[in-house]
């Protein structure tokens, strides 16, 4: 690790957060330099001479860093938030001594893959919109998609008051079709067929970049080596 390394960078390497949430830690005030609150992005450290701590607790670097791939069922939430009456998918994750992080998310009504890990830098890379990562889906969908409205899906919808990047169909059956998407906004492959008048009655993510569900099945999940983003 480099003697000079920026503040959030750092709390992702020791697998506190992706990089995102830990500028986050850092702007409510829950990050301490040798004692001192930092509430301002921007800072650098030493990590072999300064003291950090993430809400009263000191940083020791992670010297294993976990992947996980995993077959997230249907009704379950993808959040290191848990709620009363609610599933939730690290609830599937037994007997690993690490506190991981969901890469991204999966609606609680869809199913699929997810990764998990305490690589706060990986987590960041992955979910970055910057680098247009491809997430590919199986959809059911409520009624036939014509050409016209594949068009339409394929060159970009407008959600959120932005036109949503290019994505890729194939027909896999009358009514269900293959998605590949280079973002993930929410709930973004629903809102695009209801853009059209269509509707998700199931849908199934099976790839995030060259990492596929293979022969998982719902609830099940094993250790992966570093994923090769480059």
């Amino acid at each position: 690790m480099p003697p000079d390394i920026r503040l959030q960078k750092y709390i992702a390497q020791c697998g506190i957060s992706s990089r995102r949430k830990a500028e986050e830690l850092i702007l409510t005030g829950k990050v301490k330099v040798n004692g001192q609150t930092i509430n301002k992005l921007g800072s650098r450290i030493d990590p072999e001479k300064d003291k950090i701590s993430v809400n009263g607790k000191l940083l020791q670097k992670d010297t294993k860093k976990i992947y996980i791939k995993l077959y997230k069922p249907k009704d379950y939430i993808s959040s290191c938030k848990k709620y009363p009456g609610e599933k939730n998918i690290f609830d599937l994750i037994k007997d690993v001594p690490y506190r991981l992080y969901p890469v991204g998310r999966l609606d609680k009504d869809s199913e699929g893959l997810m990764l998990l890990t305490n690589d706060g830098e990986l987590a960041n890379r992955l979910m970055h919109p910057k680098y247009q990562h491809e997430k590919e889906y199986e959809v059911v969908i409520e009624k036939y998609l014509p050409v016209k409205d594949i068009k339409k899906l394929e060159t970009g919808i407008i959600l959120d008051g932005k036109k949503t990047l290019p994505v890729k169909i194939s027909i896999i059956g009358s009514k269900k079709i293959n998605m590949i998407l280079k973002e993930g906004k929410k709930r973004q492959i629903r809102r695009m067929l209801e853009s059209i008048g269509n509707n998700v009655l199931q849908l199934k993510r099976t790839r995030i970049k060259k990492i596929k569900l293979d022969n998982l099945t719902p609830g099940t999940w094993e250790f992966i080596n570093n994923p090769n983003l480059q």
